[in-house]
């Protein structure tokens, strides 16, 4: 007999809700399996062989369903035709079903049935098209939930982990309270409210346990989803932003990177002066020209996807797997390493990512004097150059200058790099020391001028 496998689903709850069609399907088959007997119509299925031994023996869900649909294969290819049937309906959250549809080898077949939803829909009173319900797999909550804008519906929230990894995957709790629906279908249902705080706590979970979030607590992902939709918007809308190319924007993230780095001081001068409601101003000043620069990003990003270049999902895409890729002793098997040592790895992997000749290739061309100075002595370093310097070196170099007004560009050159490896020895930004000293000498300066202006006032009101 040819290698065939009908995947039929047991319903929501009790042996009521399994379809006719599927007890038809049931009686006529000479072999059949059954993910699972913890389940209120598994008495449908006698004589049923079940993978319940394979939860007990798997490290993870995920080997578990891959482990049943390899047995279930194999099983089709021995015994021919054979029935498996699953909780609920097979093609809403069955990953085994799933394994089984992406191979070709055995032809499958799907019958329909009635899921968990049918009821969970009716007992919350909700459309779930009208109301633009999520359904999410508990446990990859926090990774399917990013992104959600609306009311959700998580299944698979079947022991107290699950329910706790749920509500730690968020520091902002909904502002509504939470509907727990257990055992849908069954004579022992149970549809109740609890708070997000409590979901692990105030909820008995078994394996009929989900959970209705009816407004979502704040995430990145919509929140920069709602960003992406504005600049759009703008561009098709506004007469300004729809003539914006990558060149005319150029100056104006300039500016507001330099805004960024101005709110970054003043929020360091208020740290250090210890005025909690100068840091408050700060912080929020701050926040608002991170937003400023953020915008410029995202409108890069719109004009290039208008392009069909790239989008801002592909900026964060790239981004998220070079810090990845770039971080093994992070994120994978490498070992922790001191950051001396990690940096020299950085440039490494960064020549080899880009396809680069040197670790100089990629440093900006318009990247201030001082500024440039400093990257190319670190890079310098990575590759065993002595870039350093001490006070004798500095206090050598002054010795021999005979003449102030005769110093030539060499000599500052020296003491330039001096200075600069110095401050890269101790872990000061020369390009922040220099922006720092500027702005100490623009206040004094204004200070005089305004003192100046003030006695020029005074002696005027006196004659």
């Amino acid at each position: 007999m040819t290698p065939h496998i009908d995947v039929v689903g047991l319903g929501p709850g009790d042996a009521s809700l399994v379809t006719p069609a599927t007890r038809e399907i049931i009686d006529g088959a000479s072999h059949r399996y059954l993910r699972t007997r913890h389940h209120p119509s598994a008495a449908t299925m006698p004589a049923a062989v079940s993978f319940d031994e394979e939860y007990e023996r798997a490290d993870t869900f995920a080997d578990v369903y891959r482990e049943i649909a390899r047995r279930l294969l194999e099983a089709a290819a021995r015994e021919g035709s054979i029935v498996y049937a699953v909780p609920g309906s097979p093609l809403v959250l069955e990953r085994t079903v799933e394994h089984l549809l992406a191979q070709a080898a055995v032809p499958v077949v799907v019958h329909p049935a009635m899921s968990f939803l049918d009821i969970a829909w009716a007992r919350l009173g909700v459309d779930p098209v009208e109301s633009g319900v999520t359904l999410i797999d508990g446990h990859r909550f926090a990774e399917m939930a990013s992104g959600m804008a609306g009311p959700a519906l998580v299944a698979h929230c079947h022991n107290q982990r699950v329910l706790s990894d749920i509500k730690l995957s968020t520091d902002v709790a909904p502002s509504q309270p939470v509907t727990v629906l257990q055992r849908l279908g069954t004579d022992d249902e149970r549809v109740f409210q609890v708070d997000w705080w409590d979901l692990d706590r105030g909820v008995d979970a078994d394996h009929l346990t989900s959970l209705y979030i009816l407004e979502p607590a704040p995430s990145a992902a919509r929140a920069l989803g709602r960003l992406s939709d504005v600049v759009h918007t703008l561009r098709r809308e506004c007469p300004w932003d729809r003539e914006q190319t990558h060149g005319s924007l150029r100056r104006h993230l300039v500016e507001e990177t330099h805004e960024v780095l101005e709110a970054i001081d003043r929020f360091v001068e208020a740290e250090a002066d210890a005025d909690n409601g100068a840091v408050d101003q700060a912080d929020q000043h701050l926040r608002e020209e991170l937003g400023d620069l953020l915008f410029q990003a995202f409108i890069h990003a719109a004009i290039a996807d208008e392009d069909g270049r790239f989008s801002v999902a592909d900026i964060a895409d790239g981004i998220h797997d070079k810090l990845v890729g770039r971080h093994p002793h992070v994120f994978g098997d490498a070992e922790t390493i001191d950051a001396e040592t990690l940096v020299v790895q950085w440039e490494a992997a960064k020549v080899a990512e880009k396809g680069r000749t040197s670790v100089f290739d990629g440093i900006p061309a318009g990247i201030p004097g001082v500024a440039l100075l400093g990257k190319v002595q670190r890079k310098a370093a990575t590759l065993g150059v002595d870039v350093s310097g001490s006070v004798d070196d500095l206090r050598t170099e002054l010795d021999g200058i005979d003449d102030e007004s005769a110093i030539d560009e060499a000599q500052v050159a020296r003491l330039v790099a001096l200075l600069v490896a110095l401050a890269n020895q101790a872990g000061v930004d020369v390009e922040d020391a220099a922006r720092n000293s500027a702005r100490r000498l623009r206040d004094r300066a204004v200070a005089m001028e305004r003192l100046a202006e003030g006695g020029s006032e005074i002696g005027a009101s006196e004659g």
